[in-house]
């Protein structure tokens, strides 16, 4: 062998030494993924064999598999577990370096308090569990705006959260994707209210019913329509008008930013029972209605959800009536007639006793008497104390003082 050969080989032999990495416990070294079996992952870094991570040594998390955490081709960094030349055994560890690299990384978010993505490893009592670096905890209260009952299909789902606690020192991280969506949907509710005008239409959604009306959902912000504000007819209960999920037409009401509400009217987006009054009502029709309240002046009848009309104390009844209560009372369905009708105004004029038979008058023989008998113009014609220039008067007081006044004839 010629000298230049072999100090060509001893050069070869030098660069490969110069390869082979010197290894100590505790090291931190790179490497690729190169093989995963029996639940492990091998990684090549350039020593003399392949290092191993176990699946513990993978993720902060509990792990079915080593590919729920690597894949081949995949470059990584790990610590030195244990080195043991002799039996070629080199375990590592990814998680460990993970979770050095990840607390820097947690307390920036939580200073900062930005979200940022995560992947859910599993799922456990009382929430969800994320690998970012360390265990990161979601409690089921700050998954979602809304409760949720089975958090079973969140597995291998992303999602955006904020470091909600933070504790190094016992290896403690408290995630919270609720304080995100919170966020977002105030951020959305200001932009959709500065949007929102009084006395706009616009469709929604029913979300939920309260016993004081229904919260519509109007772009991803809920408005409130009030119970009073859901027909022109009286309401006893939302459900008896809506149910969850309805799309329905509101006229916007009141947008109050500061406060966060929104006033909403469903009956405002409908006609009004006074704009269809005119072609269902008319002079002289006569019409069924139903007491809705007594007045000592008269009582107001419904003719229609919204249209009400009065029907003044003298037109209740063919006979003298002290008050209303003595022959009507609330609820009571009634015979009425239009004598007016004036829908500018909302206002209609009834009649009760116009839609009846009037009594017939009394036979003059059973009239009653008046006093003193005969007919007081022919017996006061001619008497002297009676002036017929004012025959009202006159009448009146030869009445009352006739039997005096004639002593001083």
């Amino acid at each position: 062998m010629s000298e230049e050969t072999k100090n060509q080989e001893t050069e070869v032999n030098q660069e490969e030494m110069d390869q082979i990495v010197s290894l100590k416990k505790g090291d931190t070294v790179k490497g690729s993924i190169v093989k995963l079996e029996d639940n492990q992952a091998y990684v090549s870094i350039g020593y003399k064999y392949d290092g191993v991570i176990p699946i513990r040594e993978l993720s902060s998390v509990h792990l079915d598999n080593a590919s729920d955490a690597v894949q081949i081709g995949q470059e990584v960094e790990c610590k030195v577990v244990s080195i043991d030349d002799e039996k070629e055994k080199l375990v590592l560890s990814k998680r460990a370096i993970d979770s050095e690299n990840a607390w820097e990384e947690l307390e920036k978010h939580f200073e900062a308090q930005d979200a940022f993505e995560v992947t859910v490893a599993d799922v456990v009592k009382g929430g969800l569990v994320a690998d970012v670096g360390a265990r990161g905890f979601i409690p089921a209260s700050m998954v979602e705006r809304h409760f949720v009952e089975d958090f079973s299909d969140y597995k291998g789902r992303t999602l955006r959260v904020k470091v909600k606690e933070i504790d190094r020192e016992n290896n403690k991280v408290i995630l919270s994707q609720k304080d995100v969506l919170d966020e977002e949907f105030e951020a959305n509710k200001l932009k959709v209210m500065s949007e929102l005008q009084e006395g706009q239409e616009l469709e929604g959604t029913v979300q939920r019913l309260t016993q004081f009306g229904a919260f519509v959902d109007v772009g991803g912000v809920d408005g409130l329509v009030h119970v009073s504000e859901m027909a022109w007819n009286h309401v006893d209960k939302p459900s008896d008008v809506v149910s969850e999920g309805d799309k329905v037409r509101v006229k916007v009401l009141k947008v109050d930013p500061e406060k966060g509400k929104i006033s909403l009217s469903m009956k405002a987006a409908q006609p009004g029972p006074w704009d269809t009054a005119a072609e269902k009502f008319h002079i002289g029709d006569v019409v069924t209605g139903e007491v809705k309240r007594l007045v000592t002046f008269g009582a107001f009848v419904e003719l229609a959800p919204g249209v009400e009309g009065l029907v003044h104390i003298s037109q209740i009844s063919h006979k003298h009536i002290g008050t209303p209560h003595e022959v009507l009372k609330e609820g009571q369905e009634v015979q009425v007639k239009i004598l007016d009708i004036n829908t500018a105004e909302k206002r209609v004029s009834l009649s009760i006793k116009e839609t009846e038979e009037a009594p017939a008058p009394a036979p003059k023989a059973d009239r009653p008497a008046k006093s003193g008998g005969g007919n007081h113009k022919d017996e006061l014609k001619d008497n002297p104390n009676v002036s017929l220039s004012n025959q009202g008067l006159s009448i009146t007081l030869g009445e009352r003082f006739g039997d005096k006044l004639s002593k001083f004839k």
